[in-house]
């Protein structure tokens, strides 16, 4: 969930997608995303220097210089505007957060007070699916709260970490991008509104809006819908393929919620040690409910408050609130609370406090050096043109509007995926769909409003499941999950929904204009495909109808 705008310095033609395909062709390879991004970042530092090692090295480090400052240049000048910064001391602020609650027990106290609800593996990963669904207002507040709160319920439960991560990430971006409140809906509506006004003649007045087009364009979000119902599907019924059969059929069968020889992003059990017995429920409860009201007043604060409100309402206040600052005044509040608890109740004394809370700090340096060269490969991506040469190829194919979807999708799904960004995908291609779906048929139909859901399902695609997507690194960090264990056991389930969208965007292509006739219709194919692919892997590795057995906790 980048903000950052695309500011592209050069055109390499097809050698622009060099840096984002070594990043996740390495990343794959070898399982050392760190040297993969650094790769990636590298070879475009590179490109933009004459292809000169030397130069190009120097780019490098500028550009991670300016991920972790927040800055970049533009017509000569250094721009700041600090999102990276607030992003990565949140980060910090959370880990220290994260280790008080983990040291003082009270991330085991919740998992024993929800034991008694939770005595099965499919119990923990619905329950977790649900959370998800309910942590709808940021993609990184879910990511935190759903991986720190089940972690501990869905390892009582044998449920892999890497499922655990699955969960997390399709909770993230794809409900925090059709939520109706939420850090993303301002930035949306805003982009939709620029784009319309570029036009002539547009009513947008009787639709409602920018806010009206928005609403409009939710149905035809195909990917992100069929992924969280997904999610669902494979929770309950505990029939998996692809890699994750082999993730969840080791864990219910060797106890082993990480393979042997993983890398978790977060190992809270070795860095912490061993949690004080007798913990609270209130060491969890309080720091995390601070950190989502405090979070939630961040936004209403930073958005303009109550006059923000009185002129456009709450979607005035999102789109004016800075949510980085906002997560970090949460996260900062957070360990605020956890640290008077803990040694207020005397629970551990100030010295135990200040111990876990350097200790969970040490947790996000991996984390966060991976986050850094994310944003440093987004910066490599935009010199060398990668973004608008894929759209460039796109808009020669001079195509007619009820095929515009269908484009758009697959071409935003691809820049999304090797650039990690959605956000930086809705600003590239949004102000290119919305003037050509409208200027092929001359009206506010359903040509555009899809081809604007369309650019947002396509986007989340690849904030949901790319490798150097940073709402995709954190939920492997909070998860505790090997990253590349994550992003391989995730991507077939994400393949599956992405590839029913482009069924669905195909028959709107042939005319079938009705959302209420393809969303059930997607639905079908949906479950169709898994029903197959979870009876193909399951006859294939032995594992009859893809089904792992449900573990049920014993007393």
């Amino acid at each position: 969930m980048q903000k950052t705008e695309v500011k592209v310095v050069s055109d390499f033609g097809a050698l622009s997608l060099l840096p984002p395909l070594i990043a996740i062709i390495l990343a794959i390879w070898t399982k050392r995303v760190i040297l993969a991004l650094l790769s990636g970042v590298w070879i475009g530092g590179v490109m933009v220097s004459g292809w000169n090692p030397a130069t190009g090295t120097v780019q490098t480090i500028q550009w991670i210089l300016f991920s972790v400052t927040s800055a970049w240049k533009e017509n000569g000048s250094i721009v700041t505007d600090l999102w990276n910064t607030k992003i990565l001391v949140f980060d910090f602020l959370i880990g220290a957060g994260v280790g008080l609650i983990y040291k003082s027990g009270g991330a085991f106290a919740i998992g024993r007070a929800l034991a008694n609800r939770v005595r099965t593996s499919r119990g923990a990963s619905v329950l977790g699916w649900l959370l998800g669904v309910l942590i709808f207002f940021d993609d990184y507040t879910n990511t935190i709260i759903v991986g720190n709160t089940m972690r501990p319920i869905t390892d009582r439960a044998r449920v892999s970490r890497e499922m655990l991560a699955y969960i997390d990430d399709s909770t993230a971006a794809p409900v925090a991008g059709l939520a109706i409140v939420s850090t993303w809906i301002g930035y949306e509506v805003g982009l939709i509104g620029d784009s319309f006004s570029k036009l002539q003649n547009v009513d947008l007045a009787s639709i409602g809006g920018a806010y009206g087009a928005w609403m409009h364009s939710v149905p035809y979000r195909f990917y992100s819908i069929l992924a969280i119902l997904l999610v669902l599907i494979v929770a309950y019924t505990h029939r998996h393929y692809g890699p994750m059969l082999h993730a969840e059929y080791r864990t219910r069968t060797e106890n082993k919620v990480l393979r042997d020889g993983a890398s978790p992003m977060m190992t809270t059990e070795v860095d912490l040690g061993t949690p004080k017995e007798g913990g609270s429920v209130h060491f969890f409860i309080w720091p995390l409910l601070t950190l989502i009201f405090v979070t939630l007043y961040g936004m209403w604060y930073t958005g303009g408050g109550t006059a923000a409100y009185a002129k456009g309402g709450l979607m005035e206040v999102l789109g004016n609130s800075d949510s980085a600052l906002a997560l970090l005044w949460g996260s900062f509040a957070m360990v605020a609370v956890a640290f008077v608890l803990v040694v207020g109740t005397r629970r551990m004394t100030i010295e135990e406090a200040e111990n876990a809370m350097v200790r969970g700090m040490k947790q996000m340096v991996i984390a966060n050096t991976i986050l850094v060269l994310a944003w440093s490969i987004k910066q490599a991506t935009d010199a060398v043109g990668t973004a608008p040469y894929i759209v460039s190829l796109a808009k020669s194919a001079g195509v007619s509007g009820s095929w515009i979807p269908l484009i758009v999708f697959i071409i935003a799904m691809f820049i999304s995926f090797t650039t990690g960004t959605s956000w930086g995908t809705f600003s590239i291609m949004l102000p290119i769909a919305i003037p050509l779906a409208y200027g092929v048929t001359g009206y506010l139909g359903p040509e555009v409003f899809a081809s604007i859901g369309a650019v947002f399902a396509g986007g989340i695609f690849g904030d949901h499941c790319s490798p150097i997507s940073d709402t995709t690194i954190m939920s492997s960090m909070f998860s505790g999950s090997d990253h590349i264990d994550h992003v391989s056991t995730q991507v077939p389930y994400a393949m599956t929904a992405s590839g029913v969208g482009v069924v669905l965007y195909l028959l709107f292509g042939l005319g079938l204009y009705s959302w209420p006739v393809l969303l059930p219709v997607g639905f079908l194919l949906l479950v169709g495909a898994w029903y197959l692919l979870s009876e193909w892997y399951g006859r294939k590795y032995g594992i009859p109808h893809g089904r792992v057995p449900i573990y049920v906790v014993d007393e």
